[in-house]
């Protein structure tokens, strides 16, 4: 098969968890708490991912400098994006309570939600397809890492959208888009990538995996914290060894 298609492949196997956790998230009636504590396994699985796979793979390839500067751009990046989704009334986007406005409350606050889902996930995905460039052979701890991450994101905002009077079809639709989506960019990421220096190459990874610590500690976190409290670290943990036990594996 060749690369490419295995790339938007993976991409869109873990950008579906999306979609499966929105569907839960929007048809279900799942208790806070419990929404909040699969957000903080969620978080602990990214920031294994972002440890053991995207920043030290970016370090191998193109030492402290690199990944340094990718890293520090990514999170700058990122922040300014989100900062001015935040003002539009995508703050509040992975939050499963009364905290995401409804249209009529902040007008536009829909788009900047969609934009906001894109945000999160394209970095994600464009690192599915750079993995495949290493060896042939897609890392499969990332792969499985993003997905199992993915479930607990769409479901909380997704619960979120429906306390905010959100449709259905809005709801689905949209993070069926972004499945979509993140197919597309793992495929860019093999395909765009594929020539590219080691140096810019580990930058690149490392400037996604920047952007994904920042989108956890800014969107992830807060949603976990919120009702978990004192059990977030434990729980954390757990999807933290979760995806470090992957890693070995893989």
């Amino acid at each position: 098969m060749p690369g490419w298609l295995q790339a938007g492949g993976w991409g869109l196997l873990a950008g579906s968890a999306l979609l499966v956790g929105a569907g839960i998230g929007y048809l279900t009636r799942i208790p806070q708490k419990v929404i909040a504590s699969i957000m903080a396994f969620g978080a602990g699985v990214l920031l294994s991912a972002v440890s053991f796979e995207l920043m030290a793979e970016a370090y191998e390839g193109g030492g402290l400098g690199p990944t340094s500067l990718g890293a520090i751009a990514g999170a700058v990046v990122y922040t300014g994006a989100n900062v001015l989704l935040a003002r539009r009334g995508a703050r509040h986007r992975k939050r499963s309570g009364d905290q995401q406005p409804s249209e009529d409350e902040q007008g536009g606050s829909g788009t900047a939600l969609a934009f906001g889902a894109l945000l999160d996930g394209v970095p994600e995905s464009i690192v599915i397809g750079t993995s495949l460039l290493a060896g042939g052979a897609v890392s499969v701890a990332t792969v499985a890492a993003v997905f199992i991450s993915n479930v607990p994101e769409g479901l909380s905002s997704a619960a979120g959208m429906r306390r905010a009077g959100r449709s259905r079809t809005y709801v689905l639709g949209l993070w069926g888009g972004i499945a979509l989506i993140s197919g597309l960019a793992a495929l860019a990421g093999y395909t765009v990538l594929g020539g590219v220096a080691p140096g810019i190459l580990a930058a690149i990874t490392a400037l996604a995996a920047g952007a994904i610590l920042t989108m956890i500690a800014d969107t992830m976190i807060p949603e976990a914290f919120e009702k978990t409290h004192l059990a977030m670290g434990l729980i954390t943990l757990l999807g933290f060894l979760t995806a470090f036990a992957l890693s070995q594996v893989d």
